[in-house]
């Protein structure tokens, strides 16, 4: 029975590993170093201390695990997490402890097989530059005709007569003026 205690055991903290492995939110702490330059030790301890608060504490619920571990998260990590993610990780982790202690060990290694082929690799998971797809196209070109409606105002229209009064080559000089960097450079009238 005590070997087959600290095989179960051995398997939890396994499985416990591939569970925080697959969680895309501490692989993201971890990988961006919101822990500080230890992170990936921190990840390490975090699995550790799942494991030993599991074999501390008997008949854990489902809603203590997920506070310790929102706990670790804030405290090592500085994260706190939003997505509701915390609630499966706590979920798989107390089936995964209840079938090591039934000795449900084949179930207990096909899922750690599952969840290890799941890892989650921030590497490979990293945003590309988004481009905008033709919705946000229409959207972004809506604004600008917006903004150009806002250019022919009354006084704009009114600024332009007084420029062709002027002659060509004062208006020509106040378009570059406007146009080169989109600034509208504003003069005192001399007297």
């Amino acid at each position: 029975m005590a070997v087959r205690c600290t095989y179960s055991r051995g398997l939890f903290s396994e499985a416990i590993k591939a569970v925080l492995g697959s969680w895309p939110v501490l692989q993201i702490a971890v990988e961006n170093g919101f822990g500080g330059s230890h992170s990936q030790e921190k990840a390490e301890w975090m699995a550790d201390a799942i494991d030993q608060y599991f074999n501390s504490n008997a008949d854990l619920e489902q809603f203590e695990v997920e506070d310790t571990i929102m706990g670790m998260m804030n405290d090592e990590f500085d994260t706190i997490v939003e997505d509701g993610s915390q609630a499966l990780v706590a979920q798989q982790l107390c089936v995964l402890y209840s079938q090591c202690r039934q000795g449900d060990t084949a179930v207990v290694q096909e899922k750690i097989a599952q969840l290890s082929q799941k890892k989650y690799d921030v590497r490979r998971a990293r945003v590309q530059e988004v481009t905008p797809n033709d919705d946000e196209q229409e959207e972004s070109s809506d604004d600008d005709e917006e903004a150009m409606d806002c250019e022919n105002t009354p006084s704009s229209s009114s600024t332009a007569s007084t420029s062709g009064a002027l002659g060509p080559s004062s208006a020509s000089k106040k378009k570059e003026e406007s146009e080169d960097d989109g600034w509208t450079v504003v003069r005192r009238k001399n007297k």
